[in-house]
């Protein structure tokens, strides 16, 4: 834990942040409307971007929580880390970043992020930070183009004016899509319009998954 502790948290521009997540984020690909980046130093070098914007489904996720202006929540578009960097500093940096946002942004009142456990890990993460399992939802919204062979959101090819029925002919990628949630301000639990899903059911589901690997499978 001695290295991890050395970690610096600052923010840098999206130049920079982009440019390191192309290269070290497991989909070589940025968010485009991420606003807030965070860059983990170690020893004055770029080793980790964190990068936090709006929401890309806005507009169905401020209603998770009752009473939510729309600019009292933020998502974690993308967290990113070089091998540099030992084990739990994901965790570390992640818990550092939520708390710059409560004290630079003390508008937020929640973090919503999701574990992509078809191509990258469940959200242990998450779970080790204190965020809340929400929602495991079977993989719809990942497809795989068949013109280039590589994975495409829904959301993307909605951007990219592809007919739905188009893209629901590609076939899907197999897993699920793990929805979390973090409450910086304790409050808004109270008014959260969901249940929340113990850990335990994504052991029990069978569906783990660690750095791109099934831990076990159904």
């Amino acid at each position: 834990m001695g290295v991890v502790k050395k970690i610096i948290l600052k923010r840098i521009d999206s130049k920079s942040a982009n440019a390191f997540v192309k290269k070290w984020h497991y989909s070589g690909k940025v968010v485009s409307n991420s606003q807030l980046h965070f860059g983990a130093f170690l020893n004055n070098r770029l080793h980790g971007v964190l990068s936090y914007g709006p929401s890309i489904n806005k507009k169905g996720t401020v209603n998770l929580v009752t009473g939510t202006k729309w600019d009292e929540f933020i998502e974690l578009n993308r967290m990113a880390l070089d091998n540099v960097l030992p084990k739990n500093s994901e965790s570390r940096c992640l818990a550092i970043s939520i708390k710059l946002i409560k004290k630079h942004i003390p508008r937020i009142k929640w973090i919503i992020s999701f574990a992509d456990a078809t191509q990258s890990g469940d959200g242990a993460i998450y779970r080790a930070t204190g965020f809340h399992l929400l929602q495991i939802r079977k993989n719809e919204a990942l497809r795989v183009n068949p013109a280039n062979g590589k994975p495409m959101h829904i959301i993307q090819s909605s951007h990219l004016s592809i007919p739905s029925r188009e893209f629901r002919s590609w076939k899907a990628l197999v897993g699920f899509q793990l929805k979390y949630v973090y409450f910086i301000n304790k409050e808004s639990k109270k008014h959260l319009t969901c249940d929340i899903i113990p850990y335990s059911k994504i052991k029990e589901m069978g569906i783990q998954m660690y750095k791109g690997e099934r831990v076990c499978c159904n």
